[in-house]
């Protein structure tokens, strides 16, 4: 179900409805496949289709979805092998964006950190894994933008666009597997500026987070086309 953001006065149509979309995919509520047409997206966000459409190609641009040869738009299904290629990319550059802003990090900004962790440990223990997926990314943005003027942010969410939908349909065991609090030790490492504990933190939490239920999607969906 695509929950939608309230629209900012300053916004127009097309902002807003390109915002609610990426953020959608970015969190997770659509799956790897799913069809996306313009005529339900509209209806669903209460707009025309010319915003929605104008919104979609900018998402194809951004490879967050794909346009097929019929002209319809889907949810990029990568195999395993992109996948992993993906998010190897993801640690390298996620990694270089921590060790940059560690030293900008201040106690506002630290607060503003703990505050996210804390936010992902409630919505763990609810099981509330749309919540979860939306802290998690907000931590690790407010740690990278830490750095003034990072051009490396913007590549990283293109890569959050690529693998979020793969942590929709296997979330639900992320409650058993994720047992170590990465973002606990990426705090400890900041506070102890140590930039190796906190590049090895940040790896350490693109691996068991999006890694696992990257690779549970693929175990799941082996197992529904044995079945088939």
């Amino acid at each position: 179900m695509l929950v939608a953001a309230g629209r900012e006065a300053s916004e127009s149509a097309k902002q807003w409805v390109y915002r609610v979309l990426r953020r959608a995919v970015m969190t997770g509520q659509f799956e790897p496949g799913d069809p996306v047409t313009i005529n339900g997206l509209a209806e669903t966000l209460g707009v025309s289709a010319m915003p929605v459409r104008e919104s979609l190609h900018r998402l194809v641009a951004d490879g967050a979805l794909e346009l097929l040869d019929n002209r319809r738009v889907r949810v990029p299904d990568l195999d395993p092998q992109q996948f992993e290629e993906v998010l190897e990319a993801r640690i390298a550059l996620e990694t270089r964006a921590a060790e940059r802003a560690m030293p900008f990090i201040d106690e506002g900004r630290l607060a503003r950190l703990r505050a996210f962790d804390r936010q992902a440990d409630e919505a763990l223990a609810r099981r509330d894994f749309g919540r979860l997926v939306e802290a998690n990314f907000d931590f690790h943005r407010c740690l990278y933008e830490a750095r003034p003027g990072t051009v490396i942010l913007p590549l990283i969410e293109s890569l959050w666009l690529r693998l979020a939908p793969f942590m929709c349909r296997a979330g639900e065991t992320l409650f058993t597997t994720y047992q170590i609090d990465r973002h606990a030790e990426a705090l400890d490492a900041i506070v102890a500026r140590d930039a190796e504990a906190l590049k090895a933190a940040i790896a350490a939490d693109i691996r068991d987070g999006t890694g696992h239920l990257g690779h549970k999607h693929f175990e799941q969906r082996g197992i529904a086309r044995r079945a088939g």
